[in-house]
């Protein structure tokens, strides 16, 4: 039966052929060795493990009984007439071998959920059964090229079921690579030198047989695959340079060298794979593009970034993969200044993938970006709604997808889009900034009411704990402290200046309590639920310290709003809008060399390109930072450059 998908190898299948008189299963006639595409002269005058080895004697003749599983032992067609011949145990291993790669195909194909899951398991167990019965023998070139591909199979199966890699599948690989330098007589000190070390001696060698080459390739894809989801670059640097004999003088693009590694094709009548190594390579290319865009997105390399995203869409793309990278595309042509296009393909992000949040929320910054105010609140609105509906995601291949060598979504990477309450929050705070007041309110409410219903984890204790001052909560999270600084904000549209100072102050109260995150993390990495980043917590600091200073020079309190301006300036060193408040603030209560000493640190900064800093910030801040932005910096700059003495004598 022809066999197709999963990346298996077709062809006929042989019929086992009966050892004659004083010939080997795998050796012919005359130290003849026979391989699975036919018969090849030895290259070394042993007989590479097959015969007695380490004290254990080996059969020279083909076994009655094989060693393996009893499910190995299939029945073959003979001509009429002849006599039914004894199959080899490689030849009922590699039928086997075939066998779970095409329960694999049954299963991928079965849409009954609970059918596909035990046919998979069953395959599953069946590799681990095989692969165990075939590392009970001694290593041998000749039943290598099986071994591996069964490890393989093991390996891709194992783990598309778990969806990810494991410690487990490092392993497994490592076992393969010494069984192939036991075959060598160079196991021993190679083992100290960990999987790269081993790599390294089984790649240099040039005595391998060539039919080697194929398992051994797709073995390298699995753990080119391993080394990209685990963030160890350098050693998938370093196998990809020697996987293409150019390791001394190489180039240390991992696009460049995926592109360049071109694995040998599997024969016709090789045992059959869930995935070959070109199909793996070109899963690996489409990651490594994919991650390289983001990385390069959230760093600012615009131009990098649109050539490496444009890479991983043109690429072995699935559906909402592709719809991901449209988003990233969406963000990077905004960011270019080519609104246009990028709301094309946030469009297309749309109409392709399950998961609406990323696209809705980029699209709202588009809207955002080009003063389209009803669009913008609308796809806000859509964004709430997209939150709060679970989609089924599709079943998983199995195989090893792009996906599997996806990280989760960095907080600063625009596909990280956040929860239901903090989408509703951002709603309501651009209803409230653009004076769109009821909504404001009642979406306020709904938030309240989101609060308190129990939906998110634990917000009602979090919520009282802070508000009693709870000294055993120091993880408190951010949302709590922003919505006592949006509290405030609320009372200075109202113009109740003590309710305001009094708002901002709890929120600093808990900001000064709050832990951030591990600082070797990043500045935007993941840590543990309840706390902060440590730029975030720094400019949410400094947006409370301002609010409240500038509530204190609306009531005409300047000492006390001098205090925090200095410490939100100490907080966020470069919060340039922190600077500005200071230097009015100075300005006017006539303290000049403190002023003039100011003056001149922003004139400099101003030259300076600055960073975007709002990619390391979450959702909350995004807005509310427009809110204390200082109104006319440059006016304010060259109206104290006038007032300056002739000449200035600092």
């Amino acid at each position: 039966m022809e066999e197709a998908g999963l990346g298996a190898a077709t062809g006929s299948r042989r019929e086992s052929i009966s050892p004659v008189k004083g010939e080997s299963p795998l050796l012919g006639p005359r130290g003849e060795q026979r391989s699975c595409g036919g018969v090849r002269k030895r290259r070394d005058p042993s007989p590479l493990g097959w015969g007695p080895r380490r004290g254990r004697a080996y059969p020279a003749t083909a076994p009655s009984r094989c060693p393996g599983p009893a499910s190995a032992t299939m029945s073959h067609q003979t001509p009429l007439g002849s006599s039914v011949p004894h199959a080899s145990c490689l030849d009922l291993w590699r039928e086997k071998n075939d066998q779970l790669v095409r329960q694999a195909k049954v299963a991928q194909d079965s849409r009954l959920s609970l059918r596909r899951q035990q046919l998979a398991q069953d395959a599953l167990e069946g590799f681990r059964g095989l692969l165990h019965s075939l590392r009970g023998l001694p290593a041998a070139v000749p039943v290598l090229p099986l071994e591996l591909t069964v490890t393989c199979n093991f390996i891709t199966l194992r783990a598309s079921l778990a969806q990810g890699f494991t410690e487990d599948q490092a392993q497994d690989i490592q076992q393969g690579l010494e069984r192939v330098l036991e075959t060598q007589e160079q196991l021993g000190p190679r083992l100290e030198c960990g999987l790269r070390g081993l790599w390294d001696s089984i790649l240099g060698y040039s005595s391998l047989l060539l039919e080697l080459l194929p398992a051994l390739h797709l073995l390298a894809g699995l753990q080119a695959a391993l080394w990209l989801s685990t963030d160890s670059l350098g050693d998938l640097t370093f196998l990809l340079q020697t996987l293409n004999g150019n390791q001394s003088e190489a180039s240390e693009n991992l696009l460049l060298l995926l592109k360049t590694w071109s694995p040998p094709a599997e024969e016709s009548d090789a045992p059959l794979t869930l995935q070959d190594a070109r199909g793996l390579r070109d899963v690996l290319l489409t990651a490594s593009a994919y991650r390289q865009g983001l990385q390069e997105l959230i760093t600012g390399s615009l131009p990098r970034a649109l050539s490496s995203l444009q890479e991983a869409a043109s690429g072995l793309c699935p559906r909402p993969v592709l719809a991901q990278v449209y988003t990233a595309l969406g963000t990077c042509l905004r960011k270019m200044g080519n609104p246009q296009r990028a709301l094309l393909y946030l469009v297309a992000a749309l109409k392709g993938g399950s998961t609406w949040g990323p696209p809705l929320l980029e699209a709202s910054r588009l809207y955002r970006q080009l003063g389209n105010t009803a669009a913008e609140l609308e796809s806000l609105e859509l964004l709430v709604e997209a939150l709060n509906v679970t989609h089924s995601s599709e079943a998983p291949q199995l195989l090893i997808e792009v996906e599997l060598l996806l990280p989760r979504p960095h907080p600063a990477s625009p596909l990280h889009c956040g929860t239901q309450s903090q989408a509703k929050y951002l709603l309501a705070s651009r209803c409230l900034e653009v004076g769109r007041a009821e909504d404001a309110a009642e979406h306020y409410l709904d938030l309240l009411a989101l609060m308190l219903d129990g939906s998110e984890p634990k917000m009602p204790q979090l919520w009282e704990d802070a508000r009693k001052g709870t000294k055993e909560s120091p993880h408190c999270p951010s949302w709590v402290s922003a919505t006592y600084l949006l509290q405030g904000q609320a009372w200075v549209q109202l113009g109740a200046q003590k309710e305001a100072i009094s708002e901002f102050s709890r929120c600093l109260e808990l900001l000064f309590r709050a832990t951030p995150k591990d600082k070797e993390q990043g500045p935007a990495s993941s840590g543990k639920k309840g706390c902060v980043s440590d730029v975030a917590l720094q400019q949410l600091r400094a947006a409370a310290l301002i609010s409240r200073g500038l509530q204190w020079v609306a009531s005409g309190q300047d000492t006390k709003a001098l205090q925090d301006f200095l410490l939100s300036v100490q907080m966020c060193p470069g919060h340039q809008d922190a600077s500005f408040h200071l230097l009015q603030t100075l300005r006017r209560m006539d303290r000049r060399d403190e002023a003039t000493a100011l003056w001149w640190r922003l004139e400099a900064q101003t030259k300076l390109p600055q960073e975007n800093a709002a990619w390391s910030l979450p959702l909350y801040l995004e807005t509310y930072l427009g809110w204390i932005c200082f109104p006319d910096r440059e006016t304010l700059l060259e109206e104290f450059q006038t007032s300056l003495p002739e000449p200035c004598d600092l």
